[in-house]
This record gives structure tokens, sequence and C-alpha cells, in this order.
């Protein structure tokens, strides 16, 4: 006999959830069961070195330790082209980690009777926990683009009894069939804000999402929709999700012509860059726009940590810079004409000359026009030069 109120007790003391009984959030955990929601199969990602194929029916046991700890547990690989046994793949869905579900629903504060739009339906769980949230008089809406997941989720939530109302499509336009909404809640990564929640949201309303520009770390961003139809919000913590699939990053990074490389150098470290704190990476994301990727490896030349530079609106223009043990200075591989470190470098240290500040000084803007990001106050935006 599984004892699943002990596990989900556990499993919030491991998640940090120190609360009253009386919690709802607390409450919502004990009555949507996190394993009603976990297919037989999945990897439980505990980190980039430790990612492990747990079955239920194979090994139970390990199937409910994961279930009830604190991991994310990824339910699709390669947008369902790779079966999730073969281990291995690009994540594509997942049932995001509970220490992460829980921050974004504090920061959220769903009060009953309110209405709800998810992006991003996944397994259904959050989804579940949000119509928990929203009572018997609210109302949740919750989107997933993929057809064959969002089939999988709604039957997870018929077997739990619960019926928020759910749409496939593209969660990147919301579903201004149900709006007004007082309350959005964003499941994947984002690097630039749909206009289309702030629009379908009531002045005062609470948008929350994973803000991941692809510089350095992702960001939990909380915005509040103003009459003007305007949001304005910070950013409290951290959070790395999948991108929002119409977001990602474009696949080809080739040269086209041997007139597009250049080979230059640097003193500057590049782990200075890659090991910087998340404000230095939303300056840098402010100022350039540019995103990045890290790496420790083995090369023909011995060790080496490499740092990749590219532009998401150009293909062709990415550049690599390489530490090495002992070097005085520092190679950079640069396609196009852009001068991609030079940028990057020179956002970083204008961030040093700010003082350094933290994550959570910064803030953005969301209008019709676009999105700004801003340092200590919305009228002192940060932008190229």
């Amino acid at each position: 006999m599984i004892d699943i109120a002990g596990r989900t007790e556990a499993l919030i003391a491991e998640v940090g959830v120190i609360v009253p009984v009386g919690d709802r959030i607390r409450a919502a955990f004990h009555a949507i069961p996190r394993h009603r929601f976990i297919p037989a199969r999945a990897l439980a990602y505990f980190g980039q070195e430790d990612v492990r194929l747990i079955d239920r029916d194979a090994d139970p046991a390990s199937w409910w330790d994961a279930v009830y700890s604190d991991t994310s547990l990824v339910t699709q690989l390669d947008d369902g082209a790779t079966h999730i046994s073969a281990g291995s793949g690009d994540y594509t869905s997942s049932a995001s980690a509970p220490s992460t579900v829980t921050s974004l629903l504090r920061r959220l504060d769903v009060e009953p009777g309110q209405r709800v739009l998810e992006v991003g339906t996944g397994t259904g769980w959050t989804a579940a926990l949000l119509s928990h949230l929203a009572g018997e008089r609210g109302s949740v809406t919750s989107i997933e683009v993929d057809p064959q997941v969002a089939r999988q989720a709604a039957k997870n939530l018929s077997d739990v009894g619960v019926s928020p109302h759910l749409v496939v499509a593209d969660g990147g336009a919301g579903h201004p069939r149900g709006r007004p909404y007082d309350r959005v809640h964003v499941t994947c990564g984002v690097r630039d804000v749909p206009y289309a929640w702030i629009e379908q949201s009531r002045p005062g309303g609470v948008i929350v999402l994973p803000y991941c520009p692809g510089f350095g770390s992702g960001h939990e961003l909380r915005l509040v929709v103003t009459p003007d139809g305007s949001a304005y919000g910070r950013f409290p913590g951290s959070a790395d999700y999948m991108m929002m699939r119409s977001q990602r990053d474009p696949a080809d990074r080739a040269a086209r012509t041997p007139g597009d490389k250049h080979h230059l150098t640097t003193r500057v470290d590049p782990r200075t860059i890659a090991f910087a704190p998340a404000g230095a990476d939303l300056a840098i994301t402010a100022l350039t726009g540019l995103t990045s990727e890290s790496a420790a490896d083995h090369d023909e030349d011995g060790e080496v940590y490499r740092l990749w530079l590219s532009d998401p609106a150009d293909p062709y223009s990415w550049a690599v810079v390489d530490w090495r043990p002992e070097a005085e200075e520092y190679e950079v591989y640069q396609v196009g004409d852009r001068p991609l470190w030079g940028e990057v470098s020179d956002a970083y240290f204008r961030w040093v000359r700010w003082g350094e500040p933290h994550r959570d000084r910064f803030g953005m803007t969301v209008t019709g026009d676009g999105q700004r990001i801003w340092l200590d106050e919305p009228a002192r935006v940060l932008g190229p030069g």
C-alpha cells in the first residue's frame, strides 16, 4: 500500500513549502496527487549528468521515489518522434519540478472564483492544481500546442475528475473566447511576451511566466496589467523551462562563405560571461538581444571551455570563444559581420560599472509595441549603445 498522503507531505517538505496545514497550495498538492499525471515511463532529470529512465512496471520503487521527489520528469522527446525509452533526444514536454510549480503558483496567487488561462497543459497536473485553487466558481482554460500531449492530459484530468476547458492551439495567441482573465499561468519558456496575453487580461490581472531569453539563466517574470493595456513587472526568481515551440532557436548555424569567417582573440576569460550572475544575464539580454550556450569539453588540443553566442534573428551570425588552461589570450571564431563577442563583453562591463545589480532590480514593460527591460524603474529602459 502506497502512503500517498505521507509521500505528498515529504515532497512538500523537500520543496521548502513549510506552511500552515490550511495553506491552499498544500491542500491542492494533497487533492491533486502528482502520480496520477505521470506516465509509466519517463526520464527523471536530476541534473545534466544524472538523467534516469524510470519504469513503473520494471522498477516501481524507483518510479514512486522519482515521482514524489523535487525533480522534473521528461515525458516526451523530439516532439514525440523518439520513444521515451531511448533515453536521449531533445526534451519537448515534461512534468515540471514541484518546487518550480510551487514558486510560480505563489507568484500567481489564484483566488477562488477567478478566470485562469494556462499556456502549456503538459501532463495536466498544473491545470488540475489551478482548477482546485480557482474553485467551483472559477474557470480554467488550458492550451496545449501538441495534440498527442493534449490527448493524454485530457485523460489524466478526466481520471481525477477535474474538467478545465482544454484547447489544442498555439498558446501564444491566448484564447480570446475565455477573456477577460484574472490570471495567466505560462509553463513554457518565453523570449518575447505575446501581447495577446495582456490584451486578454483584465486590469489588475497577473501574468506569471518563465522568461527564457536564451542568454545564461532563465527568470521568473511576474507582470501586472494596467488599465491602459500595458503590463509591468519584475524578475523575482529563477525559472528554466522548455521553450515555446514558436520561439525556439533556428537550427542552421553554418557559415555561408569563407568571407563570413573571422578569427580574433580576447583577453577576457569567456567563463567570466558564462558564469556571470542572473543580473548580468538580464543586462546582456537587454543590451544585445543575443543568446548563449556553454560547456566544458575536450578536443584535439586538450581541455577547453567553450562559449557559443548567436543572434536569434539571424541564423548566419554566431561566434565561439574558447578558454584553455594557461592561455594568455583566448580564441574567438566569429561568423558574420556583427561583432557578437565585443557586444557581449561590453555589455557585461557596463553591468559592472552600474554596480553589478542583482536580478530583482530589473523589470519589464510590455505594450502593444513590444517589450522593454529596465533597471530599477520603468523610465530607465536599457538598450543598445
